[in-house]
């Protein structure tokens, strides 16, 4: 089996519209490649009552749980804290983080607030930060990370390669110049018999203003990939076009 994951974005600016998420992209594609099948992302609040219950929740669910955002020295960064009430355990001081962050940032500058950062879960293990020191950590099945994509990729990649996958994500895609409407029961039927893969059609637009539309399929049985990719091709054929291997350029 595929292990699942969840991916929890905290925070209010992004609620807001202030800013714009950068990490959704980055961990959805090295999670298929990894072989963990990225299945739900929820963005919630810096809401200590909400994240305690939706981490909860989710961790029930899913294989991981990965958070982004909420783990530095403000007072809006309650994540650490949240996480072990979801988990049932006290934050306490790591005492190897608050070294390293003290090295890091000297003893004067190392002030309360700073201090936070090395406040984790009893238990926890901390993931790696080759930006800025300040760690993320890992208790049961959730993964805590920066916000910050520069630092959320650092975490994510040091992660990663300790984390059990599966096969990793396959695909296969066809484009043409052809419409949805025209395709859509022909590709019913294909999903039909591969209920375990994820076909898509996506319509794009050339420059020159000629439309078509890609179709994908995606799965992690790359035997029953390359069957959907085959009868892709042929329905684009049966249609009367000429099948374009791959997606259009942009």
């Amino acid at each position: 089996m595929t292990p699942t994951a969840c991916l929890l974005i905290i925070g209010n600016e992004i609620l807001s519209g202030r800013t714009q998420d950068a990490n959704i992209r980055f961990i959805a594609t090295g999670l298929a490649q990894a072989g963990i099948a990225l299945e739900e992302v929820r963005v919630i609040p810096d809401k200590a009552q909400r994240i305690v219950e939706t981490v909860a929740t989710c961790r029930a669910q899913f294989d991981h749980v990965f958070t982004t955002g909420g783990i530095g020295p403000t007072h809006d960064d309650i994540t650490a804290g949240c996480v072990a009430e979801a988990v049932g355990v006290p934050l306490e001081i790591h005492e190897e983080s608050y070294r390293k962050l003290e090295a890091y940032l000297g003893k004067e500058k190392f002030n309360k607030a700073r201090q936070r950062m090395a406040w984790l879960p009893r238990g926890a293990i901390p993931i790696a930060n080759s930006v800025s020191i300040a760690p993320g950590f890992t208790i049961a099945n959730v993964h805590v990370m920066a916000g910050v994509p520069s630092i959320m990729q650092s975490m994510f990649t040091a992660l990663l390669p300790g984390l059990e996958g599966g096969a990793p994500l396959r695909s296969v895609a066809w484009h043409a110049d052809l419409r949805e409407g025209t395709l859509a029961e022909g590709l019913e039927e294909i999903q039909n018999d591969f209920p375990l893969l994820d076909l898509g059609s996506y319509p794009f637009e050339r420059e020159d203003g000629r439309k078509g539309v890609s179709l994908v399929a995606k799965g992690y049985d790359e035997a029953s990939v390359t069957k959907a990719g085959e009868r892709i091709r042929s329905l684009i054929e049966s249609l009367g076009e000429t099948p374009l291997s791959g997606e259009p350029a942009p």
